[in-house]
């Protein structure tokens, strides 16, 4: 089986509007942090020094969102109503693991620009790569938007979806569409603009909307789909950190190919 790494990084130098903080503990240091936490939590007295080289083990403190690096949204993120079901809608640490796990279809919007595509861009690049999909499909879109990680740029010029492209994939079945974009929606910028000229509230994130009423995930911020040999007969594995709780947890995400 060969495994490709679809995952973007959590990079405290990259830009970020939510600066991600990254302190490292080294051997030293985090010797002297374990031999204070033993005596005021446990009441054990231990010299460091007496450690090999005085060193214990490096230990990372991290700030930062649960939606920097490659993420997936829970339908908790959305709001709080969840009008398919009785109750709220449900947290990352809630959802069913199997929906992680599944036969994925790449479709290709790196031609598409800035802004949001509709139902008729996703069901002719389908036609194109001649998949028909499946309930439980895993949807990837690549837009591209990835070769600008790190950069301001990211956050403001990529291609979303609008509410017809987000119907049309969960009318099949899919439970989790992913981007290599900053969202699944198009850029705020964007947005903002098609709303003041038309007044029209269906455009104001209809992706994540819509997630109000169906229930689903989104996988955004992925990296590496150009580096996919296929775009179908290959499984994705996405699995969120189980963080109790929250709207989004962090992934791992890789596509698995059979040799």
């Amino acid at each position: 089986m060969r495994i490709i790494d679809l995952s973007s990084p959590v990079d405290g130098a990259g830009f970020e509007p939510d600066p991600v903080v990254h302190d490292v503990l080294g051997p030293k240091e985090a010797a002297a942090h374990m031999s204070e936490e033993m005596r005021d939590h446990f009441g054990i007295e231990f010299d460091p020094a007496e450690l090999p080289e005085g060193e214990f083990l490096s230990l990372d403190r991290l700030q930062l969102t649960t939606h920097t690096g490659t993420h997936v949204d829970a339908p908790s993120h959305y709001g709080t109503r969840a009008s398919y079901r009785d109750g709220p809608p449900r947290h990352i640490d809630e959802m069913p693991l199997d929906w992680f796990f599944r036969p994925a279809v790449v479709l290709d919007l790196s031609d598409q620009g800035t802004g949001a595509v509709g139902a008729d861009v996703l069901q002719r690049e389908l036609d194109r790569v001649g998949h028909t999909l499946s309930p439980m499909d895993i949807v990837l879109l690549r837009t591209g938007a990835d070769a600008w990680s790190g950069t301001q740029k990211y956050f403001t010029d990529f291609t979303g979806l609008d509410g017809s492209a987000v119907h049309l994939l969960l009318d099949q079945g899919v439970k989790v569409i992913g981007t290599d974009a900053f969202s699944l929606d198009a850029p705020f910028g964007d947005i903002i603009t098609r709303y003041r000229a038309t007044g029209d509230r269906s455009v104001l994130w209809p992706a994540h909307m819509i997630g109000r009423d169906r229930e689903y995930c989104q996988v955004e911020r992925l990296a590496g789909l150009d580096r996919l040999p296929v775009s179908h007969g290959f499984r994705v594995a996405c699995f969120p950190v189980k963080i109790a709780g929250a709207g989004a947890g962090w992934t791992r995400a890789v596509a698995l190919l059979d040799e």
